[in-house]
């Protein structure tokens, strides 16, 4: 299956953005979950807010699809400020970096999501923006080369990432404020999936919350993304309203099974069992026996399935846990030896 075609995939679809704006909580009051986190955000902001000065930075890490964007929407909109988005990818040399800086006004938010993929040299110029709020840029080549420094506002910089590991460790110290997001529990994608369903005008039964709430892989992206697909399959072959059948039914269609697993993350675990008894495997090894990137695995497919217990990471390699076999409907090696002896 196609990373495109993937109704679990976490990473944001073109044609799902401005959906996806209409449903993201704009204050405080209106996001659900990451409790720890916005506690502590509230505090930090209303301290600097008394201070009349900028926030912290602050760096989001933890897998996609959390919520992450819309937060530094919400810290924008609580200090009354100006955010302004783009991602590391897009930053591709150092006159990029300056101009969206030298573009900010006093006390606003600049938002770098994978802000891992950044460029070293452009980490560097970062550097001092960060820290003194200037820019020490080079200005020609060869010997008519010069050094100039502009200041530019005080701002806050909200870095997201789902590889923390991969920033270096200078830029990851010049955050005033790291907070690791948490995986959503199913009371709280439900709470997530009634708020999305009121704003579409959704009708939608307790039931069939907690369903969709249960296969939405701890991720409020893939909840509020399985809640449209039930609301079309519900328009077209189901009575308007959503109840359990029609969900179940629209489920089933799209291969997601009881514990959010479609076919490609059943895939992964099945070549681990079949291939290599169970593990353990290296990693580059699995991605090449399904055909996809290290990274993709890494940052897609293993935090759910680790989360779940279906996988372990070793130092050996990732193993296949027993919850695996039995969710598989498959026998764990030596258990049939062990039932005889008893």
């Amino acid at each position: 299956m196609e990373l495109s075609e993937r109704i679990t995939e976490t990473g944001m679809k073109h044609e799902e953005e401005e959906i996806e704006t209409s449903l993201r909580p704009k204050h405080f009051q209106e996001y659900i979950g990451q409790k720890t986190v916005t506690d502590n955000l509230k505090v930090y902001i209303e301290a600097a807010r008394m201070r009349n000065e900028p926030l912290d930075h602050v760096l989001f890490y933890g897998p996609p699809g959390l919520g992450k964007t819309t937060l530094a929407g919400i810290i924008a909109k609580e200090l009354g400020v100006d955010l302004r988005i783009t991602s590391g990818p897009a930053i591709e040399r150092a006159g990029d970096l300056a101009a969206i800086l030298t573009n900010l006004n006093e006390h606003d938010v600049l938002f770098i999501d994978e802000i891992h993929r950044l460029n070293r040299s452009i980490e560097e110029v970062l550097y001092s923006a960060m820290e003194d709020f200037g820019l020490d840029l080079i200005i020609g080549k060869g010997p008519s080369a010069r050094s100039i420094r502009i200041d530019i506002a005080k701002f806050t910089l909200i870095g997201a990432t789902t590889r923390a590991g991969s920033l270096s460790a200078p830029l990851r110290d010049r955050f005033g404020v790291v907070s690791k997001f948490e995986m959503y529990t199913v009371d709280e994608l439900a709470r997530i999936i009634r708020r999305s369903a009121e704003i579409l005008a959704i009708k939608i039964d307790e039931e069939s919350l907690l369903e969709l709430a249960r296969r939405s892989r701890g991720t409020p992206r893939v909840a509020n993304r399985l809640l449209k697909r039930v609301r079309d399959f519900c328009q077209v072959k189901g009575s308007g309203e959503i109840d359990l059948d029609i969900t179940n039914k629209t489920l089933r269609a799209l291969g997601i099974d009881e514990r959010g697993l479609e076919s490609l993350d059943r895939e992964i675990l099945t070549m681990i069992i079949e291939r290599f008894h169970g593990g353990p495997v290296g990693i580059d090894t699995i991605a090449a026996a399904i055909g996809e990137e290290r990274v993709t695995i890494e940052d897609l497919y293993e935090p759910y399935l680790i989360q779940s217990g279906f996988l372990h990471r070793t130092q050996k390699g990732r193993m296949v846990s027993e919850e695996a076999y039995s969710h598989l409907g498959l026998v764990v090696p030596g258990s049939e030896q062990l039932s005889l002896e008893k």
